[in-house]
């Protein structure tokens, strides 16, 4: 039987500079997060959650459905409140940010990956991959040419004039995980994010993905049901009502 031991190692924080030009200083710091049920404390999701992640830092979340995972995914994006505790990402306290304020943080910070795919039908492979730095005001030729480097990263330079109807789940997800790295985020937040995928597929986006957030310099949050997917990060957490708690024997 695994043995399970509270988390409490922080790793030190690390400068990296992102192929697209970025620096990157990796550091997302979680003490105390309490989450309840229609914000309502005394009816706890989770309570007393501590996480340290680390430049370059891939974790996978597990637990039981309705704990809370993607939950706590979407209060890490400013998505959902907190009912107390502190959130620091690259120095920056999310607690304190206002709507505008984690709106701008999310464009320039974040990357998402869900198990939806969410790629727009209406445009191109290449305006799907480019959209995020749209909304950064990244000049056009600079969004295109990052947008069409990212595509040929995931296997699909080819084909950024083609459209999203054309492709198969996997090559769907593969557009989501450039779309979601094109910007050079610090912290890509990835719910299932291989769900909808055959064992096939599911191993090759899941090795894409953890290779192009590392290869980065990014960290990575991937909550999934797979204890596949899960042994394939750097470290397995689980979280219960009680906080996470690390699976340090993964043998």
């Amino acid at each position: 039987m695994a043995r399970a031991e509270v988390y409490a190692i922080r790793p030190a924080a690390k400068i990296a500079l992102c192929r697209c030009g970025a620096v990157i200083a990796g550091m997302l710091e979680i003490e105390g997060l309490s989450k309840g049920f229609s914000g309502t404390a005394a009816q706890a999701l989770f309570s007393g959650l501590a996480l340290t992640l680390a430049q370059g830092e891939c974790v996978a979340i597990m637990g039981e459905s309705g704990v809370g995972k993607s939950t706590l995914l979407n209060c890490i994006a400013g998505l959902e409140p907190i009912d107390g505790g502190r959130m620091v990402l690259d120095g920056t306290d999310l607690a304190a940010l206002d709507e505008d304020a984690w709106a701008l943080l999310r464009r320039r910070k974040l990357g998402f990956v869900f198990q939806a795919f969410h790629v727009l039908p209406h445009l191109t492979l290449l305006q799907n991959v480019a959209l995020p730095m749209w909304l950064l005001d990244v000049a056009g030729d600079e969004a295109e040419t990052r947008a069409h480097e990212m595509l040929r990263r995931v296997g699909l330079g080819a084909r950024a004039g083609d459209w999203p109807k054309h492709l198969s789940g996997g090559e769907m997800q593969r557009v989501a995980i450039a779309r979601a790295l094109v910007h050079c985020p610090s912290l890509v937040l990835c719910d299932e994010p291989t769900g909808n995928l055959d064992p096939e597929r599911a191993r090759e986006v899941l090795d894409l993905l953890l290779e192009r957030i590392r290869e980065a310099g990014a960290m990575g949050i991937l909550v999934t049901h797979s204890v596949a997917a899960a042994a394939r990060t750097d470290r397995v957490l689980r979280l219960s009502r009680d906080g996470l708690v690390e699976e340090r024997d993964r043998a």
